[in-house]
């Protein structure tokens, strides 16, 4: 099974791609996509890699799952294709960007546009099995974005690695703290929201930091 990677990810996760483990994991993906409906669709898996090169990267907002329902997931953490209702934790994203930077609540819930401008909408677990939340969970996908997410934290300086809830804290460890940039708060899911993430002012926060190191803010 070919999973197109179109930019420099690619000779970036070479070595990773090939141990074991990920040979297994495209092995049973491949079979998940034969007998199950799978979300993203298989061209789109890498989706948020190809939007954004590490190079070009300078926000890193982590998720957990793709979005489990028919046309949602697009390969973008927390994002949904154009005319999908807004999942809740969307709904809550867009709430704090409207507190935090009085943005309009825009009509799609598409956020390419963040990733064109150097933000990596990366889920830990990259597939999921229609309907089934956390259904491709520690079948290796973790261990190869976990290794994403360390390849950016120490390898470059700069970024903006947003973790929002106790799954993303966990990813602390693999980034250069002395390098890099990190904003916690709670989770933006409706059971988590307003104990911490709603006032939490993430988008004004990663654009003051970089303007302070001499980049472009991102414009939300």
């Amino acid at each position: 099974m070919e999973i197109p990677l179109t930019n420099e990810w690619n000779s970036a996760l070479k070595k990773e791609m090939d141990k074991d483990y990920y040979h297994d994991l495209l092995g049973y993906i491949e079979n998940e996509y034969k007998n199950n409906a799978v979300f993203p669709p298989k061209s789109l898996i890498y989706n948020s890699l190809n939007k954004c090169s590490p190079s070009d990267c300078k926000v890193v907002i982590l998720g957990q799952d793709p979005y489990h329902g028919p046309g949602q997931a697009h390969g973008l953490s927390f994002s949904v294709n154009d005319g999908v209702k807004f999942p809740p934790s969307l709904r809550n994203i867009f709430k704090e960007l409207k507190a935090d930077l009085n943005k309009d609540v825009p009509f799609s819930g598409n956020l390419e546009h963040w990733a064109e401008q150097g933000v990596l909408l990366l889920n830990a677990t990259l597939t999921v099995r229609g309907g089934e939340a956390g259904s491709h969970q520690k079948k290796g996908w973790e261990e190869f974005t976990d290794s994403i997410i360390e390849y950016l934290g120490k390898e470059y300086s700069g970024i903006a690695f947003v973790l929002w809830g106790k799954y993303a804290e966990k990813k602390e460890s693999l980034i250069d703290k002395d390098k890099n940039f990190i904003l916690k708060s709670a989770h933006p899911s409706p059971l988590s929201a307003r104990r911490g993430f709603f006032g939490s002012r993430p988008f004004s926060k990663i654009n003051e930091y970089l303007e302070s190191i001499g980049k472009e803010p991102i414009d939300w």
